[in-house]
């Protein structure tokens, strides 16, 4: 039982992969490396299934990605509104890289959304994006009335949002991944075959692209609580 504590225990840390020889050497972490990856191989993967679109008879690669921004387009516009077009393309992007980074174990790579730190700066871009558009389609005084309604009295709970809101994005996303990441290595170390090809299918990819449709729509849809009546 020790013995699988303690290889537990060492999947779940996050070493530094190499240092950056400036400033006195700068650390770069396992899940900044992956990040890293998993974004060279999507902005590769989008270069060369965007490179021959065309208007008429249009592939099957291009059908897939027609079909995918219109989701996007589509859930924007039905929890948004009108404003929903101008953040799709930040929620679209968003959704790829949760998705590939949540399934990216079923390459041998330690999923990045496992880290705190990770989901956490996920879900502060969230909140940024929720405040700043209010702020931007509703101005100042706008975005600031969003702190006192229906009555000035709620202020304070309706500024503790700014800090529930980031948390609850990002404990979720980092709780699923990380108990999801738990139970398939202890299926590795308890079963070693079989087993865990099985369970991968519903942790790596059920329940990763489950988790990437939470944190999207939920974006989105306190997006649109923060832009009513813009």
């Amino acid at each position: 039982m020790e013995q699988i504590k303690e290889e537990l225990t060492a999947q779940l840390e996050n070493p530094t992969a190499f240092t950056i020889p400036i400033f006195g050497g700068i650390p770069v972490s396992q899940s900044v490396l992956v990040s890293w990856i998993l974004i060279a191989l999507l902005a590769l993967a989008a270069f060369l299934m965007t490179r021959h679109l065309r208007q008429e008879k249009p592939g099957r690669v291009q059908l897939v990605l027609e079909w995918f921004v219109e989701l996007i387009n589509g859930m924007c516009k039905s929890n948004i509104g009108g404003h929903g077009r101008s953040f799709a393309p930040w929620l679209g992007t968003v959704a790829l890289y949760i998705a590939v980074a949540n399934m990216c174990g079923l390459l041998g790579l330690t999923p990045p959304t496992k880290n705190l730190n990770v989901t956490l700066a996920l879900a502060l871009t969230s909140v940024v994006l929720i405040y700043g558009a209010a702020f931007r389609f509703k101005g100042f005084k706008g975005g600031f009335r969003q702190f006192v309604e229906p009555v000035p009295v709620l202020l304070p709970i309706n500024i503790m949002e700014i800090v529930i809101r980031p948390l609850s994005l990002c404990m979720r996303l980092f709780g699923n991944v990380l108990a999801a990441f738990v139970v398939m290595e202890l299926v590795k170390l308890l079963v070693p075959a079989v087993l865990p090809a099985i369970l991968s299918i519903y942790f790596d990819i059920f329940d990763g692209l489950i988790q990437t449709v939470v944190f999207v729509f939920l974006t989105a849809l306190f997006i649109g609580e923060a832009l009513e009546e813009a």
